[in-house]
């Protein structure tokens, strides 16, 4: 079973003003699928060393395998959760955003405004997700199958294979 971490950025939330949604329906989405245990959950505001300090506590100290950020990927002049990743992993895993702004963009083309990154550091994958519950549920249905193989892979359980062997 694999460890997450969901981290919603939400100024109104963080100071009481709105209900996070969001962080609630990913947590469900995820312990749906039977391999995933939730073991942490912050509501952080917009605020980049706040983000930057609890990713790199979770990485850092081996506490989650996944961590799941949702919001802060828009044009708003406050939101910063790509910035703050990009700041703190080790390496970018562009496929994941790329691939979940691609298919979400079938659906809606405003998904093309999604500024959402993905990383990895120490034995930790980071991805940002929209900050809206449905556009966070539709992201992670297009990569979910794919998670665990990349995960086994980060913590030495599976070896890489060649992108060509499925020819």
């Amino acid at each position: 079973m694999y460890t997450v971490a969901i981290i919603t950025l939400s100024d109104k939330g963080y100071e009481g003003q709105r209900e996070d949604l969001t962080g609630p329906k990913i947590k469900e989405y995820i312990e749906e699928t039977n391999r995933y245990n939730v073991v942490s959950y912050r509501l952080l505001k917009d605020d980049s060393q706040m983000l930057q300090e609890e990713l790199i506590k979770i990485c850092d100290n081996e506490i989650a395998d996944l961590i799941l950020t949702n919001g802060g990927t828009g044009f708003s002049k406050r939101d910063i959760t790509p910035e703050a990743t990009k700041l703190i992993i080790e390496k970018e895993i562009p496929g994941i955003s790329e691939y979940m702004r691609m298919k979400s963009s079938e659906i809606t083309k405003k998904a093309i405004l999604s500024r959402g990154v993905s990383g990895i550091r120490k034995n930790s994958l980071i991805i940002n997700l929209p900050g809206s519950p449905k556009g966070a549920i539709e992201n992670l249905s297009f990569v979910m199958d794919t998670l665990d193989h990349g995960i086994d892979i980060l913590k030495g359980q599976a070896t890489e294979c060649a992108t060509n062997s499925q020819k």
